[in-house]
This record gives structure tokens, sequence and C-alpha cells, in this order.
């Protein structure tokens, strides 16, 4: 599958997160951050969560929306933000249909051994909904203020 590329529009789904349902259509009129990680509850995805949380007043004051999403279930996910207290909404995709929108499933190499999973992957869309800059193979220290840095030229 292609990936988004910038200048396109979000591709259209319907996802289900620990916050409820989330549309493409219902995001169109503010900008938002997309962000892939592999895994709950895993050292760097804990990082990037709670990187996204310290920062997601600044990200709301700009009116930009933080949106997380994974393979993990939506009960993980429940457990996770409750442990960490991230009070923004975590997509639950366990049959990877949302992240092949935005082919963020790769085969990877753990331990000498070849696996499928998401590469971390972050996506900024402005107000009407266009990809505006991409992140992929991201490294958590710093990212979310890179991000932040992006978000605040829309």
């Amino acid at each position: 599958m292609s990936a988004i590329q910038i200048g396109q529009t979000v591709p259209t789904f319907s996802a289900q997160s620990n916050q409820g349902t989330i549309e493409s259509q219902a995001l169109i009129g503010q900008p938002f951050v997309l962000y892939f990680y592999p895994r709950d509850n895993t050292p760097g995805c804990t990082n990037e969560a709670k990187d996204f949380e310290a920062k997601l007043a600044e990200f709301e004051q700009l009116g930009v929306k933080v949106i997380g999403a994974s393979r993990d279930s939506l009960a993980s996910h429940e457990r996770f933000a409750d442990k960490y207290a991230l009070s923004f909404p975590l997509i639950a995709d366990p049959d990877e249909t949302f992240c092949n929108l935005f082919a963020v499933i790769k085969d990877k190499n753990m331990y000498g051994r070849k696996v499928r999973g998401i590469e971390r992957s972050t996506f900024l869309f402005d107000a009407e909904g266009k990809l505006v800059q991409e992140w992929r193979k991201v490294r958590v220290p710093g990212h979310v203020d890179a991000v932040f840095e992006a978000a605040q030229k829309l």
C-alpha cells in the first residue's frame, strides 16, 4: 500500500479509541497530530505518550488535537491511559486496518528475527485535513518538540 503524501487529504476512516469513535470527517476544521507507536507500556512508547501529554495544553492552545494509535486493544489503551493520565484519545487497531491507511506497518528486525510491526510515525494535518508534515522512523527524544514547532507554523 502506498503511503499518504504531503498535500494529500486525510484518508476517510472511522476508528475506535478509548474515548469513543473517531471519524476523519469530524476532524476537518481543526489541525491535528496523528501519531503511531508500536505498543502500550513499552519504554519508548510510554515516553512518547508522556511527552505528548506534557505538551498537550500547548497543542490545545494552538487548536491542535493530538491522537495516538497502535495495534493494542481498547482495554490495553484504557489501562495505559489510566496508568499515565493520558487525556488524548488512543485508537485501537488490532487488525491493522487503520495502520495500513498510513502505511506504518513494516518488517522489522527484532533480536535477529523478522517481525511485522508499527514503524513509529507521526503525521501533522492542517485544518483542511491536508497532510503538511510527516515523521517516519521517529526517535522519541525531542520528537514532540519538533512536532509542536511544526504545528506553530500552521
